[in-house]
């Protein structure tokens, strides 16, 4: 028999997409959650750069943002820095971009940027491109984590533990230990939660991922490029290597 619907219950399941379709359909805040992806905090100015547009214009597409959820201001000192309100938008924003058309690169130096970022980039606070699926493929094949679910095996739990991730005291945090996350650009899940976040921030602490600057894209040294193959067991072509 067909359960019965009232008015009420079909107001408490349908979902109002108008909010965040309203917020994300101007080029300009797009841009600001592309360059807030990375899991960074930047002030007005930064943002309104990376848009070429005015700062006072830049002030009015963050309010929007604000009022969508999307991201938060935090006053520091004299100044107020926006990021992306927290890690369950990041990864909603990061699936949505599976639906989104590539924006059209405009000269040499987008094109060299869209191939930085499908190479290698945050994904908030985890890995994402060519490095974090193939990290992820890499402990998968390895059997430190599960193909069904990404949940980690006690084999998994040794080997992370040799280098460095602490699994124990990960799974204590509110944050799910695991998670898959589907890549935008590889078209394939990379691994996010605490442990992705944990292993994007040992290499960042070892200078083997280095940020660059203004971009959500990662360069990865020649010393990053030897012990992820030697530790990680991750060899990886030379088009990721920087010098």
């Amino acid at each position: 028999m067909t359960p019965k619907c009232s008015g009420l219950d079909l107001v408490a399941v349908v979902r109002d997409f108008s909010l965040i379709g309203h917020a994300l359909s101007a080029p300009a805040r797009s841009a600001f959650i592309g360059l807030l992806m990375d899991g960074s905090s930047r002030p007005a100015g930064e943002l309104a750069a990376s848009a070429r547009v005015a700062v006072s214009t830049a002030s009015e597409h963050l309010g929007v943002l604000l009022d969508a959820g999307l991201i938060v201001g935090e006053a520091h000192g004299r100044h107020r820095l926006y990021r992306i309100a927290n890690a369950d938008v990041a990864d909603a924003l990061e699936q949505l971009g599976q639906l989104c058309p590539e924006a059209p690169a405009v000269g040499l130096r987008q094109s060299r940027e869209a191939r930085r970022l499908a190479m290698a980039r945050y994904c908030y606070d985890h890995l994402a491109g060519q490095l974090g699926v193939a990290l992820t493929d890499q402990m998968l094949s390895a059997g430190w984590l599960r193909a069904d679910d990404f949940g980690v095996t006690a084999l998994g739990v040794d080997e992370l533990t040799r280098r460095g991730i602490d699994v124990a005291a990960l799974r204590h945090r509110r944050r799910a230990l695991t998670r898959q996350c589907l890549d935008w650009t590889e078209r394939r899940p990379h691994l996010a939660g605490a442990l992705g976040a944990a292993i994007a921030a040992n290499f960042a602490d070892r200078n083997w991922i280095i940020r660059r600057n203004g971009s959500r894209a990662l360069d990865i040294p020649t010393t990053g490029t030897k012990m992820l193959s030697e530790l990680w067991g991750l060899p990886l072509p030379p088009q990721m290597t920087s010098n």
